[in-house]
């Protein structure tokens, strides 16, 4: 019989500030053990040395991950032109260099290949699984393998600075999925100079901003502590993407028990995904068919979360 977790039933998000070091999973443990969570996760992994935006979400906020991990981020890095590395970033070995630096003009130009819908290659040190193993285990090895590209929607990709010959500072807007280190990969052999990834920071992910967020250090300072729950988001920050309807009393008892719900619904089409709440509170995230919600989410909210 599994051991029951031990923790409180507290439900919503708290924003990240992740320092360069430690790995997205590090940081979900730190704030589930800050809060005393039962149940903790986040939304789109940050490699050890990216910085910025890393979103947690606590309780029956995990449900709804999904809808911040496809929404839209922001992401501002610096590339180091003239040198490719084998990670993809200034932690690999060097594996080619060039004397070419184009100038602004070119890699403007150069930019416009990067967006809109693109076929990317994700780096060879990465997640993502080859015959059932991780690509990044599998490179340690020294093995080289072919890795099927993937498709990736580039909102935006901007020259932000150069703040000499060898750095060049940009800023993308994308959807999920997309390697930052294989941007700097492609542009510099688009541009026949090589390059990498020096510095990676996640401005913002979907309703999350790094202006909002708490650090490590301000995390430690008020840990397992009242006002550390101040700074919870309303578990409805993650479906901010979604339409809301409104459940009707009898609608919400049915959609708690899993089974199709009366709601009050504007300007959603029949089988449009949506929310349904009452009094302000989720209850369901599902379909909308001809005046009901068929929940695919049940949210389980307790009495001890900041949901109400």
């Amino acid at each position: 019989m599994a051991r029951k977790r031990k923790g409180r039933d507290i439900s919503g998000w708290l924003v990240v500030d992740k320092p360069a070091g430690p790995t997205s999973t590090a940081v979900v443990n730190k704030v589930r053990w800050a809060l005393e969570a039962k149940k903790a996760g986040h939304a789109g992994t940050l490699d050890p040395e990216a910085t910025g935006v890393l979103a947690i979400a606590l309780g029956e906020a995990t449900k709804t991950v999904p809808y911040i991990t496809d929404a839209l981020k922001a992401y501002e890095f610096t590339v180091r032109l003239g040198i490719a590395t084998n990670t993809d970033d200034a932690e690999g070995e060097v594996i080619g260099t060039s004397d070419l630096r184009p100038d602004d003009a070119a890699i403007k130009d150069a930019l416009s290949n990067f967006i809109g819908d693109i076929q990317q290659v994700p780096p060879q040190f990465s997640a993502v699984k080859i015959d059932g193993q991780r690509a990044y285990k599998r490179a340690r090895d020294g093995e080289e393998m072919d890795i099927a590209a993937r498709p990736l929607w580039v909102e935006s990709l901007l020259l932000l600075d150069r703040p000499d010959a060898d750095h060049v500072t940009l800023e993308m807007v994308c959807g999920k999925g997309g390697y930052v280190r294989s941007i700097a990969r492609d542009l510099g052999q688009k541009l026949g100079c090589l390059g990498n990834v020096r510095e990676l920071r996640r401005t913002w992910s979907g309703p999350f901003e790094a202006a909002n967020a708490l650090t490590l250090a301000q995390i430690d300072e008020i840990a397992r502590t009242p006002e550390l729950d101040t700074h919870l988001l309303p578990l409805a920050e993650g479906l901010v993407d979604l339409p809301e309807v409104k459940a009707t009393p009898e609608g919400a008892t049915r959609l708690r028990n899993g089974n199709p719900g009366m709601v009050i619904a504007h300007d959603v089409e029949y089988g449009d995904e949506c929310w349904a709440s009452l009094d302000g509170q989720p209850v369901a995230v599902g379909r909308f068919k001809v005046g009901e919600l068929h929940p695919s989410r049940v949210f389980n909210l307790s009495t001890d979360t900041n949901e109400g």
